[in-house]
């Protein structure tokens, strides 16, 4: 029995699907122990300290939205409430909110301040690769 086409179109399109989802960007709010676990592991991901009264991160959220359609971007960047984890602020040096860190597992990779712009955050982000 001979497939049709189109059949044969929509298989093909759910594969590449499947394959583009799994290399994509990925954006979850923080959890301290799912970060610390993908640290040990040494995936790349980045934090994005981030404040819901702010007008730069509210754009940064919309361009890291966009950016999940590229491939090679495959981390997870984790949405910290810049107001509510006073402590990681401390610890990581983080002074205003819509700062983002990258990492390679533990290892800081870039960091950048307020920019909202594609390109930057494209370039911040593979930083971690």
């Amino acid at each position: 029995m001979k497939t049709k086409p189109l059949l044969n179109a929509l298989i093909f399109a759910a594969g590449l699907l499947a394959c583009a989802l799994s290399q994509a960007l990925t954006i979850l709010p923080y959890e301290a122990a799912a970060v610390a676990k993908a640290q040990a592991a040494g995936e790349p991901l980045a934090l994005h300290f981030h404040a819901s009264w702010c007008p730069t991160c509210r754009a940064q959220s919309k361009t890291l939205e966009a950016l999940k359609a590229e491939p090679n971007l495959d981390l997870t960047v984790w949405v910290v409430d810049f107001d509510k984890e006073v402590e990681l602020k401390k610890q990581l040096k983080v002074r205003s909110q819509s700062t983002l860190i990258v990492y390679r597992g533990s290892k800081e990779t870039s960091r950048q301040i307020g920019s909202s712009a594609p390109d930057d955050m494209r370039a911040t982000l593979r930083s971690a690769f």
